[in-house]
């Protein structure tokens, strides 16, 4: 096993600038802010209420340092010869990851101090933190957070591919957006959207920040390869810019209100951090245009910019830290007298009318950027073919848009808004998410359009294409696009969905019906690309063992329609029966018509797909007929001839025998 040892001149500067710079602002923030003053009721004492914007600054930025260290690991610095550099990468994000953890591990135990109003000293404060950590929401976020940064540690530690880089860069953004569950957005009136827009928010600083930071400590390893891996970051950069400037101006706009919340405190630090990331986006535009050209000839213009972005970035980070812990102008939604409101976050719909099926509108953002996102890369995708002089169908385009139109409608029109408080319309999202909007989105092929327009790459990094190559040839994939396995994933787990306590947490909680939806998305998607899929991936099973496992899946569907029907007992009491709509169907009815429209609803899709595998099968035997025809053309019909010859000797042998 190789043991690289951590880079010998790793440069000190940028972390002390970083470190400076955030906790400097997140004091003297703090200190304006009044998150410093004493509290009236249950103090915990000046220490926990100084360290805690102080942790949060150091946890956020070591965070960051380990996931850009990662990403530079696996998808930015070229390979040449070794992967030293690579492990190199690996180590200091060990180091930066033993800092995440301790500072997060500190930031449990504060903030539990600072909500329980116990002193560090107290006697109780062990006793209370081991009994209720758990319990409350905030320290068991923050606490499953720790928990990542720990694992990823551990992995930095011993990972030597770019594979496993990549997992723990996967896991180590899964553990800084999971904060979003916290603070003010998690108590927001605009709950969701306050959660989505925080966490792609927290996406996008860590990209962005740690990308710049593990470019600045690895500088003297990568060399000659600067210009590249800068360059590269750059794109990184300005997605990550994007994010950061439209979730932040959402985030304003939800806890603002109105201009008025301008002139409180809450409101002069969503001001400085808006300057800062607009002078920001100058120096990324002047990065792009004229330092990353500069680097050959020295790279001096790029060092001092870096340096400054840093000190910015970091300014920008300690402000974020004491924001959250400043109360703002639109306070934090307090317990509802409403039920549904309660519970689901949302007002109570009243009754539906068959109307609002096709005029009912309450966005999704997240949902909604996802499918804008997904339809203008494809349609990139396109335009970038026909430049170059190659052909795309434009039916596919069509089928691809339609697709994600159908997701829109399902995640924000009456299927989610009604879907939230009636089973039988929840039925009816899931079923379009899981069979309606994959029988569209895979006959896209976006697969082979991305792999035909992405750039591949020659030093043996992993872009965009590599990264796609790589999954669709994975050993994972092999497993799961079975169709047996995917038949399974999508069917059998209806029944552990729905008859498990795990219905009622995507009821009642966000995250829970985010994994939800990525569920009934994926697990539909899988299942319908493994039979009618034309995208690159695993050997395909013969046409008439496909429609064996489809109509031998359908059937199990049926059988959980006709089971549900005939469930004497409502699933998910717990909040069916807690928001008791006024207005509502009987529950036992309401389920029942939810297994008839689970039985009913699968049949037109799965003629669909029955018609698409058989002209696939006859589509398969008219290719072989032509490749044999013009085998038989080039040789003569040798194989016709063999075979004539070999049946006249069997004949003669028979004779003899006679």
């Amino acid at each position: 096993m190789s043991t690289a040892p951590l880079p010998a001149r790793t440069p000190l500067g940028p972390v002390a600038v970083v470190t400076v710079s955030g906790l400097v602002v997140a004091l003297v923030a703090a200190t304006l802010a009044g998150v410093l003053s004493p509290l009236v009721l249950d103090d915990p004492g000046p220490l926990v209420r100084w360290a805690l914007p102080l942790l949060r600054v150091v946890s956020d930025l070591s965070s960051a340092a380990t996931l850009g260290l990662l990403i530079l690991a696996a998808f930015l610095v070229p390979e040449r010869k070794t992967t030293e550099r690579r492990i190199q990468a690996s180590r200091l994000a060990a180091v930066t990851g033993v800092i995440w953890f301790v500072s997060a591990g500190l930031g449990v135990l504060f903030t539990f101090a600072s909500l329980a109003g116990l002193g560090l000293g107290s006697p109780e404060l062990g006793r209370q933190f081991l009994t209720f950590v758990w319990s409350l929401e905030v320290t068991r976020v923050l606490s499953i957070s720790t928990g990542v940064a720990l694992v990823v540690t551990g992995g930095a530690m011993m990972a030597r591919t770019r594979a496993a880089y990549a997992w723990l860069a996967a896991l180590a953004l899964g553990g800084i957006v999971i904060v979003a569950l916290t603070g003010h957005s998690a108590g927001s009136a605009s709950h969701e959207d306050a959660v989505n827009s925080l966490g792609v928010h927290l996406i996008g600083v860590t990209v962005w920040v740690g990308g710049l930071l593990a470019i600045a400590l690895m500088r003297p390893r990568i060399g000659k390869d600067l210009g590249a891996t800068v360059a590269r970051y750059s794109v990184l950069a300005g997605w990550s810019y994007a994010a950061v400037a439209i979730t932040g101006l959402q985030q304003a706009v939800i806890r603002l209100g109105s201009l008025a919340g301008l002139n409180s405190a809450y409101g002069a630090m969503i001001v400085a951090k808006t300057a800062i990331i607009v002078v920001l986006g100058i120096f990324g535009w002047q990065q792009r245009r004229r330092v990353i050209a500069s680097i050959g000839q020295g790279g001096n213009a790029f060092s001092r910019l870096v340096l400054v972005e840093l000190a910015l970035m970091a300014a920008a980070m300690g402000l974020g830290a004491v924001l959250g812990r400043t109360p703002p102008p639109v306070p934090d939604a307090e317990q509802s007298p409403s039920a549904v409101l309660a519970i689901t976050g949302f007002p109570d719909p009243g009754p539906m009318s068959a109307a609002d099926w096709f005029s009912a509108w309450r966005p999704n953002w997240l949902m909604i950027s996802i499918a804008v996102l997904a339809v203008g890369l494809y349609v990139a995708g396109v335009m970038k073919l026909q430049r170059r002089g190659d052909t795309w169908p434009i039916h596919r385009t069509i089928l691809w848009t339609l697709g994600w139109i159908m997701f829109v409608w399902a995640t924000s029109g009456a299927p989610d808004i009604w879907g939230r408080v009636l089973f039988s319309v929840h039925m009816v999202m899931h079923m379009i998410v899981a069979m309606v909007v994959p029988l569209l989105l895979v006959p896209a092929a976006p697969l082979t359009l991305a792999l035909r327009a992405l750039p591949s790459r020659q030093d043996r990094t992993w872009g965009p294409r590599e990264v796609i190559l790589q999954l669709v040839h994975s050993r994972a994939l092999k497993v799961v696009a079975n169709p047996v396995v995917a038949a399974v994933l999508f069917f059998g787990s209806l029944a552990a969905f729905y008859w498990s306590p795990l219905f009622e947490v995507a009821l009642t909680t966000h995250s829970g019906h985010l994994l939800m939806l990525a569920h009934f998305f994926i697990t539909g998607y899988l299942f319908t690309w493994v039979l009618i899929g034309i995208d690159p991936g695993p050997p395909k099973w013969t046409p008439a063992m496909l429609l064996v496992i489809l109509f031998v899946t359908i059937s199990f569907h049926a059988f959980f329609g006709v089971a549900l029907t005939g469930t004497k007992f409502v699933l998910a009491p717990g909040f069916f029966e807690q928001i008791n709509l006024p207005w509502g169907p009987q529950l036992l009815a309401d389920q029942e018509r939810a297994g008839e429209i689970a039985w009913g609803f699968g049949e037109a899709p799965t003629l669909i797909l029955a018609i698409l595998v058989a002209r696939q099968w006859f589509s398969r035997d008219r290719q072989e007929t032509v490749r044999l025809d013009r085998q038989a053309d080039r040789d003569d019909d040798a194989a016709l001839r063999a075979y004539n010859a070999r049946l006249g000797r069997l004949g003669d042998e028979t004779k003899e025998s006679d």
